[in-house]
């Protein structure tokens, strides 16, 4: 197959671009022969340099490959380095107004505020301003394998689940970057499995910082908790949002222990493939009223007692009653402590 490539690569280089174009990114990354930087590396040159844009950040070049994901003000791009040859995500988000430009650059910050294992690191940003308009470019390393649920989707569809030691090993890490931000007087505000990439050996790093905000919010009258509520509707993803934000009282205060709650709606997804509360919201039900209510873990659930413990533990309605993420982190630790070999323990 390479000397076939090699073939259409000396005939033409536009053809070869037409021909991994055809190919979905996914299947260019992960084959062990196709993959683009061993393609690149047999033919002597980058294959993202044919006909592709190219944009400069920190005085260094990079190349777009392929458009990744994109919502309703950002777009991520998967991007080369035109030196390093390594692959980058570049993050541009849409800055309409100087409030949006403002975000933005608060979400620059909480990247900078950290460097720690199991948080994602911002490599380098700028703002570009063109035709009016001004988008903030977050230049991100690039994790080919994707998010946690990308993983937890692909065992559903093969009928398999996680094994308990790996759900441990992927949680543990998870627990440490929350405690890092918890520990700086933040909470991250919309935790869920797809803002958890997985690196090449599993280790997990939390992303997308941009409803980062301070832990503490004391609310003092019903303006503040409606002002509140409203943001919490649009930053904090409904299936994974904690009780306490979708009636938030009139006099109040708000901690990061909504990220515990959010926190247990990602436990309970690696182990049942499911968040607790997305059948809720696709049936169209109340997730308000639902997340009143003690989780429920399905009889046919064969993971560990002592996980099953810790989840329930941490998914209390009650942010009063809820652990902090010293105590859950203990929890886990303990759990890989008395059962270090567990990896047959499956839903």
């Amino acid at each position: 197959m390479l000397v076939l490539l090699k073939i259409f690569y000396q005939a033409s280089r536009n053809a070869t671009f037409m021909l991994f174009k055809s190919l979905p990114l996914l299947f260019l990354l992960d084959h062990p022969r196709l993959g683009l930087k061993n393609v690149a590396n047999e033919m002597g040159q980058s294959l993202c340099v044919c006909s592709r844009g190219s944009m400069t950040i920190d005085n260094k070049k990079y190349y777009f490959v392929q458009k990744l994901d994109e919502g309703g003000f950002s777009y991520v791009d998967l991007v080369e380095g035109a030196k390093d040859g390594r692959f980058y995500a570049l993050k541009r988000i849409l800055c309409h107004d100087r409030e949006g430009r403002k975000e933005a650059q608060t979400e620059v910050e909480m990247h900078q505020m950290f460097s720690h294992p199991n948080i994602l690191s911002l490599v380098s940003h700028t703002f570009v301003d063109a035709g009016g308009k001004t988008e903030a470019w977050l230049l991100l390393p690039y994790m080919s394998k994707g998010s946690l649920w990308s993983v937890l989707e692909k065992l559903r569809d093969k009928g398999s689940s996680m094994p308990e030691k790996q759900i441990l090993q992927i949680f543990r890490g998870i627990c440490s970057g929350l405690k890092a931000i918890h520990e700086k007087g933040y909470a991250h505000r919309d935790l869920k499995p797809t803002n958890v990439l997985l690196d090449e050996n599993n280790k997990p790093l939390l992303m997308d910082l941009g409803s980062m905000n301070r832990a503490r919010i004391e609310v003092k009258g019903s303006r503040e908790a409606m002002t509140l509520q409203d943001w919490a509707a649009q930053r904090c993803t409904i299936s994974y949002r904690a009780p306490e934000l979708f009636h938030v009282e009139s006099h109040c205060i708000i901690d990061e222990r909504t990220d515990i709650w959010s926190l247990g709606c990602v436990l309970y997804c690696m182990m049942m493939l499911e968040g607790p509360y997305d059948l809720v919201f696709q049936k169209g039900d109340s997730v308000a009223l639902a997340v009143q209510n003690p989780v429920s873990i399905p009889p046919s659930c064969r993971y560990s007692s002592g996980l099953q413990v810790l989840l329930s533990s941490i998914m209390v309605s009650n942010p009063q009653e809820r652990p902090n993420i010293s105590w859950v982190l203990d929890q886990v630790q303990d759990l890989q402590n008395r059962s270090p070999n567990t990896e047959t323990n499956m839903v």
